[in-house]
């Protein structure tokens, strides 16, 4: 019988994973608490928003189950594990009223804490540490494992780059171990024991530690003891963002742990692990595995977040998380798989003028990976010679969840006014960009999900929004006929001409992986103010 409820319960969970993240929920972060007054702020300039993501959910509400069993239920084992004390002061009941008012937000995070709940309350058990802090990415990320903030801190944790690498989490091209439920638990959970030792085991100045530091919380106590001031939380001046982040996640577990007093219905959560982690040992094409393991590859990058493209990382990890009931179909499909057929290879002739750079970027990869993959240890390569390039099994935009993808769909979402394409040009910048259109750098930058503080990349494109018809210099825009020449490739001449790519393959109506041939013709529609030497 407990066999068959499992079975029950897992497919439920793979039932709606595919409709996850379908629907949108505001976070909590878009609204400012000031004692017993709640104010809403708009998204443009909420202080608190910490997620550029869509916070989606995925509704169960049509399904809900009368589970006869509630030791099964995950949230009623949390509950009865609480053991901080703490009191329930008017910015907690700040916080609390603002949440129980919010319709069923409650229902919608939890929901969508589904699929990482129960590792993470088990890797807190493991640490004996509270398991209250099973609730903290509901405030950090709405539990959302793209979540990406102004201050450019990415997953559940929301950690940022200094502390990612500080606890030895991976940030490359194919990987950020920050959106990794794995390994970014351990590095917050580790920063979070740091914490809860430096500030003398007070769980509430780690956790506002965690939010603004523990440098500046540290500053903060020392200004109290030279005015002889209390150094508890209660008494500290913080920021007002930190100062309201520890009354939220209190607010969170009061609700949690007295949902009834709040006339709030917490969804069933089940106990069991949502995931398995299986060992693929080498690189592996995403959809490939979404296929041998029979869910969606939308569902596979949910629960796999740290991949940045198409495929795992050529350096590892080399596991993937899949859903419990789905680990053994894949285990065994992927070992009837061939090892040559794990990854899609093309080969590349070089042509004259090509560099290695620019055919990583046609085949949407890096340079170090063809080096690897066909032995070379120098960027020099010879006319005429071939290269076997990893490539995607599918086209890219099938990747969705992918980074670039993920990009590109927060860049189409339609928006209020005149939108602007903008082609990132040498010592262009977002500030500079904010500034030429007359647009805040905030705004600019969750248009296209970035951060205020990321670098902008030559060829870039970057998505502007105005009101103003005036906002978007005048062109001067000519059609000229271009006569290919040898060596050249779509890279050379995009880059020669300041358009990009896609453009040039849209107005020529070719594919992007062409093979140009010298002395034809190919249409341009060139911006003659860009065009210098």
């Amino acid at each position: 019988m407990r066999s068959g409820g499992f079975k029950i319960i897992l497919a439920l969970n793979i039932f709606f994973i595919g409709k996850l993240f379908a629907d949108e929920i505001k976070p909590i972060e878009q609204y400012l608490s000031h004692g017993d007054k709640t104010e809403f702020v708009s998204k443009d300039t909420a202080i608190y928003h910490k997620s550029l993501e869509i916070q989606p959910y995925r509704d169960f509400q049509k399904n809900k189950q009368d589970w006869s069993k509630p030791s099964r239920n995950l949230i009623e084992k949390i509950r009865k594990n609480f053991s901080l004390d703490f009191e329930i002061n008017d910015r907690v009941r700040s916080e609390i009223n603002f949440i129980v008012r919010n319709d069923d937000y409650m229902e919608k995070v939890i929901l969508r804490s589904a699929p990482f709940l129960p590792f993470i309350v088990g890797e807190l058990k493991a640490r004996d540490m509270p398991l209250e802090l099973a609730f903290l990415p509901i405030v950090e990320s709405a539990y959302d494992p793209f979540a990406y903030s102004y201050g450019q801190a990415a997953g559940l944790w929301q950690l940022i780059p200094i502390t990612a690498k500080r606890f030895n989490v991976d940030q490359n091209w194919w990987f950020d171990g920050r959106r990794d439920v794995i390994i970014s638990t351990n590095a917050a959970l580790n920063y979070l024991q740091y914490l809860h030792s430096f500030m003398n085991e007070d769980w509430l100045l780690a956790r506002a530690s965690y939010n603004a530091g523990e440098g500046t919380v540290s500053k903060s106590i020392n200004e109290n003891k030279k005015q002889g001031k209390s150094t508890d939380f209660w008494n500290l001046d913080l920021s007002s963002q930190t100062s309201a982040y520890v009354p939220r996640l209190l607010a969170l577990v009061e609700i949690i742990n007295n949902p009834k007093r709040y006339s709030v219905e917490l969804p069933y959560i089940s106990n069991d692990p949502f995931f398995e982690t299986v060992n693929i040992n080498s690189q592996l094409d995403l959809s490939i595995a979404a296929e041998l393991s029979e869910i969606e590859l939308n569902d596979l990058y949910h629960l796999n977040a740290g991949f940045n493209r198409w495929a795992t990382s050529p350096d590892g990890p080399h596991r993937l998380l899949v859903p419990a009931d789905k680990a053994e179909k894949f285990r065994n499909a992927l070992s009837t798989l061939p090892e040559d057929q794990r990854v899609r290879w093309e080969r590349h002739n070089v042509k004259f003028g090509e560099t290695l750079s620019e055919i990583a970027l046609k085949y949407n990869t890096t340079s170090e990976q063809i080096k690897l993959a066909n032995d070379i240890t120098s960027n020099m390569i010879r006319d005429d010679s071939y290269l076997m390039i990893p490539v995607s099994n599918q086209a890219r935009e099938k990747y969705q969840k992918s980074e670039s993808q993920r990009r590109i769909t927060k860049q189409n979402k339609t928006r209020n006014g005149n939108k602007i394409e903008h082609t990132v040009k040498r010592g262009e910048s977002l500030w500079l960009l904010s500034r030429r259109y007359d647009v805040d750098i905030n705004k600019i930058a969750r248009w296209n999900g970035i951060s205020p503080k990321d670098i902008l990349s030559i060829g870039e494109k970057v998505v502007i929004w105005t009101k103003k018809n005036s906002a978007k210099p005048q062109s001067v825009s000519r059609k000229i006929i271009y006569t290919v020449k040898n060596g050249d490739s779509l890279y050379l001449i995009a880059k020669k001409f300041r358009v990009t790519i896609v453009d040039i393959a849209r107005w020529n109506n070719l594919e992007q992986e062409n093979i140009l041939k010298p002395g034809i013709k190919l249409t341009l529609n060139i911006d003659v103010r860009n065009q210098s030497s």
